[in-house]
């Protein structure tokens, strides 16, 4: 099947590899909320429904500081959908604080972790030039 959006997740490479989970799982949660991005419910042949997911493949690339920012700026000037993790987030408790400190971060270069980008399949091939596909 052949997709024309596609997701995109950077995690930034020298993270542990508890942080580089947990921000892929919030990460991958933040793209998978938009309205049209989820697939239809899974059902096992006992007739048993499941959990809904992601409609596309996602591709989970390791990057440095540099090309998370460069990703995340090429993302706004696209127009892409964007989930952020700044490395902030790491030491609070509840959404709401994720979200203040998000907005204390600058705006032109939050300490990213982790970005995901979901959009057209160029713009999203565009935005991540540079890093490699994750081990």
């Amino acid at each position: 099947m052949i997709f024309d959006t596609k997701v995109a997740i950077l995690v930034l490479e020298d993270l542990a590899a508890w942080q580089k989970l947990n921000v892929t799982a919030f990460l991958a949660t933040g793209i998978a909320g938009a309205p049209d991005a989820m697939g239809e419910p899974y059902e096992d042949a006992a007739g048993r429904r499941h959990a809904r997911l992601l409609g596309r493949p996602i591709q989970i690339f390791a990057a440095t500081s540099e090309s998370l920012l460069r990703a995340h700026r090429a993302g706004l000037d696209r127009g892409l959908s964007q989930a952020v993790y700044v490395r902030a987030m790491f030491s609070t408790g509840h959404d709401a604080a994720n979200r203040a400190a998000f907005k204390a971060e600058p705006p032109d270069a939050p300490d990213l972790v982790g970005l995901a980008l979901r959009g057209p399949m160029k713009d999203v091939d565009k935005a991540t030039k540079g890093p490699k596909l994750h081990p």
